[in-house]
């Protein structure tokens, strides 16, 4: 069974009928004329660009509070006692 895309009530090539199997996913679509539409190239595009700036995203979170950790432990491992850097505020040694 051939599944359209449906955006704004509406199927993306144009057919009309209640009978039409419809999605909003992306995945699901076979029908080829729904999936040649401007609609239907964008609404990939969106969802390509959202999961690359989710996994962008998450990546530098990851990264910035990762050093500051790493630095900690980098002190608090050293024998005696070690001034940390400018910036880690009431915390005068390790």
């Amino acid at each position: 069974m051939v599944t359209h895309y449906k955006t704004a009530g509406h199927l993306a090539c144009g057919h009309h009928g209640s009978n039409l199997t419809s999605t909003t996913e992306l995945a699901r679509v076979k029908c080829r004329s729904c999936r040649n539409t401007d609609v239907f190239i964008q609404a990939r595009k969106d969802a390509r660009n959202a999961s690359r700036r989710a996994v962008r995203k998450a990546r530098t979170a990851h990264v910035a509070t990762d050093w500051r950790s790493a630095w900690q432990q980098r002190l608090t491992d050293l024998p005696g006692l070690q001034r940390l850097p400018r910036g880690f505020k009431h915390q005068t040694f390790v």
